[in-house]
């Protein structure tokens, strides 16, 4: 199978491209399609690819995307920006990268003999629910720029599922975590800040909460889908553990050796979501379950953030998570 993976240089992208490669699947050639901005870097475990072909270039360019799906049989598409905080300060690359660019793979897509598309969305989507978890046929109610942008791209690839049967997939995930992820996003934020001897920043009162998945094992649901999952199909990727913010942050302490004289409340985010839940019985039934645990996991990025300084001093950021 020829395989373009969009946004591969970025931190899911990136991880599944080492999961595929070590996959023993049946692969025939794969291509990698990045913008390469500020969260998207050569180095995230791209070394060394001889295999892969990685083009330098932006999802939103009909003519470079038409050739590139002309030639593949599946697409993949990561690309995105995803950072709230950018969003809500200026949210217009959001629109441009997460809605325009992803309707324009899924009209060359379909245009192309119905190409196969899976889009990876997030559980943002949904909104805040106080209660209960999120399905995948629930009403949208994005909240922030970023959410907003990737629920237009969610309808629009709707739209093309209902009018030209096309054959593209929507992954809605919890919060992912792991190796190579931009030091902006809470969990390696507050790594690297207790590596610097600096605090972790919560916004408000810290009781916001979110559900979180290993990157490996958001890697093996995308191939579940990929093997698995029925055309045109809606999967949340989710994994049942739900913990506050200010939990979090002191289970991170507490592996690091740390107390909670390191930790620092900063107003809160505008617009801030509480509660994130997703329902996956849906891809629980198509062969997915989560298998590492959170803190087993955690601790694996933790001691991968302690063995790559150099990796992540070059990369950060004064944002909030």
């Amino acid at each position: 199978m020829k395989i373009l993976i969009t946004g591969g240089a970025g931190f899911i992208g990136s991880n599944y491209l080492t999961h595929l490669l070590n996959s023993g699947d049946s692969i025939n050639a794969v291509k990698v399609i990045d913008k390469f901005t500020y969260a998207g870097s050569s180095k995230n475990s791209l070394n060394n690819l001889s295999d892969v072909e990685i083009i330098e270039g932006d999802i939103c360019d009909f003519e470079l995307m038409y050739k590139l799906i002309d030639w593949a049989e599946l697409i993949i598409n990561f690309a995105a920006e995803s950072h709230v905080d950018r969003s809500i300060q200026n949210g217009s690359i959001f629109v441009q990268t997460n809605t325009l660019g992803a309707q324009n793979i899924f009209e060359i897509a379909t245009q192309l003999d119905n190409k196969r598309v899976v889009h990876i969305s997030t559980d943002e989507v949904y909104g805040s629910i106080n209660v209960g978890s999120s399905l995948e046929t629930d009403s949208l109610n994005p909240n922030s720029p970023y959410s907003a942008s990737k629920a237009g791209a969610d309808l629009l690839a709707r739209s093309y599922i209902k009018t030209f049967n096309a054959n593209i997939n929507i992954t809605r995930s919890c919060n992912n975590f792991g190796p190579y992820q931009f030091p902006e996003k809470f969990i390696p934020l507050a790594i690297t800040n207790l590596l610097r001897n600096k605090k972790i920043p919560i916004y408000g009162n810290g009781e916001n909460v979110r559900e979180w998945i290993f990157v490996d094992e958001k890697c093996r649901a995308i191939q579940t889908i990929i093997s698995n999952g029925g055309k045109g199909e809606i999967y949340n990727i989710g994994t049942g553990y739900l913990i506050s913010n200010f939990n979090l942050a002191i289970k991170i302490l507490e592996l690091m050796g740390l107390g909670k004289e390191m930790i620092e409340f900063v107003p809160d985010r505008l617009g801030h979501d509480l509660r994130y839940s997703l329902n996956s019985e849906k891809i629980e039934k198509i062969g997915f379950k989560n298998q590492i645990l959170f803190d087993e996991a955690l601790k694996i990025t933790i001691d991968w953030y302690v063995d790559n300084t150099e990796w992540w001093t070059s990369r950060i950021v004064n944002n909030i998570g």
